[in-house]
């Protein structure tokens, strides 16, 4: 069964000037990428007025709830009780965002529902990366 869940959260973007915007966004995640969560950003947030979402693995958001965690293009770490810092970086420079930890820690909790950590079937997440790659050869 395909299951997707989507969640809304409040997001504040830390700018150069060390002041916090606003920023929406959405939590996704889908039971056919079971090792995956998606956030995404609107347009009217980007820099080219295009929509953005990093996708990065599940484990890495229960990790950085718990502690610093990330080596790659996404940095996930609490900041007190209350707040989980998300740092995105790309070619194009970086981006940090706080959110609050509890819609994150929700959010993961509905994952697990769907599919428990540890039971994600990897034999279609494989099938699924193979075909991508390699298309129809």
């Amino acid at each position: 069964m395909d299951i997707t869940l989507e969640q809304p959260a409040r997001a504040r973007l830390i700018t150069a000037e060390n002041r916090e915007l606003p920023v929406p966004a959405t939590l996704r995640y889908t039971a056919a990428d079971p090792l995956a969560v998606c956030i995404g950003f609107p347009p009217e947030v980007s820099l080219d007025g295009e929509g953005v979402t990093w996708t990065f693995a599940r484990a890495l958001l229960a990790e950085g709830l718990a502690g610093p965690a990330g080596s790659g293009d996404v940095h996930i770490w609490p900041c007190g009780r209350s707040v989980t810092v998300v740092e995105f970086h790309s070619p194009y420079g970086l981006a940090l965002l706080r959110f609050d930890t509890a819609a994150l820690r929700r959010f993961l909790l509905r994952t697990y529902a769907v599919v428990g950590a540890g039971q994600e079937d990897l034999g279609a997440a494989v099938e699924q990366g193979l075909s991508s790659l390699f298309g129809s050869v």
